[in-house]
């Protein structure tokens, strides 16, 4: 059964309360249908590749807390268990859909501008300031990500980044990764009130379990680069990803009970395909999104139920009766070109953010011992300026070295 949607002015408005999309147990795959043909390196918009790996990171969220649920309630094992199968499913499907002759690079190019684009459109939106500081602060760490990445990129295969980023992302140092290592009394924020608008708590959860998944891939293939300087950054990179991950699950409440937290993550889950559907481009892939809108919104029906029967709540309380205004995928240049020229220069001290030089001894003794060998992404993108073309350039300058 397809939800049905009603206009507001010039986006559509999806009533989760009232629509419960497909019942569970009509949600069913086979091998086909799992395995789909991927979308185009080059041809494909940028931004459903964004949209792809976003929803990969946000199924692989859903798998991790589920399993860890599943471990500390008895009661929720079997519901638990029928959820997880097909989410699953569906983390198989999104993430099949990524190209066979994308390179790790640059699909880690790729993982970058989502950080950069999803979490501009997070921090311009958030209701809550002091979050909309956390994301601005994280967000200036992973668009130096992508400009050191983009310099490894050229240099192991010659590529140019912008071929992936499509001119929506620009390609400039952010606050180094350099100055980003800080001690984990640095890295802990405030959490969110229990009160807090439910956007508030679907912006935590969705970026939590985007740098989450970011973290995961980059350790997975740091290893298998034989170049060392390759090696080394992705170790660094992925530790900076481990303070991220922690820096945003940290705004998530811990007095939550299990289930608000597993309805949350349900409503968070329909709010992203739905996003995900409203702006893609290619017909083929906004079917998908569709229809796994239309799933979570029996996951968070029946998450709904449960907490109805099993804490004798009213789900109702926590969630918005429309869903809140979708992602938008575009370009954020603008935005981030201001925050970065506005707060490149801030740190982290406790939970507050500081100037440079107000910044706690303990983060900077950790960085200074990480960094008494040499920075990794220092090293990278020494003497690196990003120009187009750059595969070409360094074509050319090979055969002319011949």
């Amino acid at each position: 059964m397809r939800p049905v949607r009603t206009l507001k002015g010039n986006a559509m408005a999806l009533d989760i309360l009232k629509e419960k999309g497909t019942p569970i147990e009509n949600q069913q795959f086979d091998w086909r249908d799992l395995v789909r043909v991927p979308i185009s390196k080059l041809n494909d918009d940028a931004f459903t590749r964004v949209r792809i790996i976003l929803m990969n990171g946000l199924e692989m969220g859903a798998l991790r807390c589920q399993h860890s649920f599943h471990q500390m309630n008895g009661d929720l094992r079997l519901p638990l268990a029928r959820v997880r199968r097909v989410e699953a499913f569906q983390q198989t499907l999104v993430n099949w859909l990524l190209p066979p002759d994308q390179s790790p690079l640059e699909t880690t190019i790729a993982y970058e501008q989502v950080a950069i684009e999803v979490t501009a459109h997070v921090a311009l939106n958030e209701p809550d300031p002091y979050n909309a500081q956390v994301y601005r602060f994280g967000m200036l760490e992973d668009f130096d990500h992508l400009y050191r990445f983009s310099a490894l990129l050229d240099r192991l295969e010659g590529k140019d980044a912008n071929n992936i980023l499509q001119n929506y992302t620009d390609i400039l140092p952010g606050r180094p990764t350099a100055v980003e290592h800080r001690a984990p009394e640095d890295d802990l924020r405030e959490p969110y009130a229990l009160d807090a608008a439910p956007l508030t708590k679907i912006h935590a959860l969705t970026i939590t379990n985007a740098e989450f998944q970011t973290e995961n891939y980059y350790k997975n293939i740091g290893p298998l680069f034989a170049d060392p300087g390759a090696r080394m950054l992705y170790a660094e990179i992925s530790s900076i990803e481990e303070q991220h991950v922690t820096q945003y699950g940290s705004l998530i409440n811990p007095s939550e009970s299990l289930l608000e937290k597993w309805l949350l993550s349900e409503a968070m889950e329909v709010y992203n395909y739905y996003s995900c559907m409203q702006q893609e481009t290619n017909p083929r892939i906004k079917s998908i999104w569709q229809r796994f809108t239309d799933y979570e919104l029996g996951h968070l029906h029946l998450v709904m139920d449960l907490m109805r029967k099993i804490e004798k709540r009213d789900p109702e309380e926590l969630l918005p009766k429309e869903i809140p205004d979708p992602i938008k995928y575009e370009s954020h240049r603008d935005f981030v070109r201001q925050t970065l020229s506005q707060e490149v220069d801030l740190r982290a001290r406790g939970t507050q953010f500081v100037p440079a030089d107000q910044e706690d001894l303990r983060s900077i003794n950790y960085r200074e011992r990480l960094n008494s060998k040499g920075s990794p992404s220092t090293m990278v993108a020494a003497g690196y300026s990003w120009k187009p073309g750059t595969e070409l350039r360094v074509q050319s300058e090979s055969l002319n070295l011949a």
